[in-house]
């Protein structure tokens, strides 16, 4: 297999999770590195193995498909390939991160524990929570909430079903959100007390580039995209 042979850091996207995320991902690395050549930016490798079993269905036990065989090869791919550090722009994928991490020889980026680390930095004190269902049944944001002393709240079943509307629904399939399905989540999250909710899907974050969203909205993908570029060596710009 080819691989880089550069001696700087290589970022590994192991992407797919849905494709979509991942194009999102790339475009921000490139948008929010201070670069003035091509040479400026980061070398980066993407598998985007978008046949890959969804992350939810296998969590809520509507389907047998484990996904985490798949995730583990091609990790290992990016890593024969040159990857020094692995990013995973799929919230609901960290359900598997332990056993990933642990089965790779580079660092694997925990976007949710870093995206409840800069709520926490910001000041928040209560974090609501938008995601799948999938993320939500394996708590991976609620435990990160706990580990950080930060309280955490998810919407309603009525609400969290349009949110679930809105991210298989319509952004998977190319469309954009019902604002009145996303918002009515949100203002539920508020009233529960929360001062941030975090947008716990890639596929919401691009609710948040389409839509303008406000200051109250912590997009994951952007955690994620920071932390990326300063794995690198590269301070991030434009955030």
């Amino acid at each position: 297999m080819a691989h880089f042979e550069t001696g700087h850091p290589v970022l590994g996207i192991l992407g797919g999770l849905g494709p979509a995320a991942s194009c999102y991902l790339y475009q921000m690395l490139i948008d929010h590195t201070p670069a003035t050549r091509d040479q400026d930016h980061i070398d980066i490798v993407i598998s985007s193995r978008a046949s890959t079993p969804d992350r939810t269905a296998f969590i809520t036990g509507q389907s047998d498909e484990d996904p985490f065989t798949i995730m583990e090869q091609d990790g290992q791919s990016l890593v024969a390939y040159g990857a020094t550090v692995l990013a995973i722009p799929c919230n609901t994928a960290h359900y598997f991160y332990d056993r990933l991490a642990a089965a790779l020889p580079v660092p694997v980026l925990n976007m949710p524990r870093l995206t409840v680390a800069e709520a926490k930095a910001d000041g928040c004190h209560k974090l609501g929570i938008l995601a799948t269902d999938g993320t939500l049944q394996a708590e991976t944001y609620q435990i990160a909430c706990r580990d950080a002393g930060l309280g955490w709240a998810a919407p309603s079943a009525e609400h969290q079903k349009g949110i679930m509307t809105v991210i298989y629904d319509q952004i998977k399939k190319g469309r954009r959100a019902d604002m009145a399905l996303f918002n009515a989540a949100a203002d539920d999250l508020r009233a529960q007390g929360c001062d941030r909710a975090v947008l716990g899907c890639t596929e919401l974050s691009l609710v948040k580039r389409d839509e303008g969203l406000g200051d109250f909205f912590l997009d994951s993908t952007e955690v994620l995209c920071k932390n990326a570029l300063r794995a690198c060596g590269v301070t991030p710009i434009g955030f």
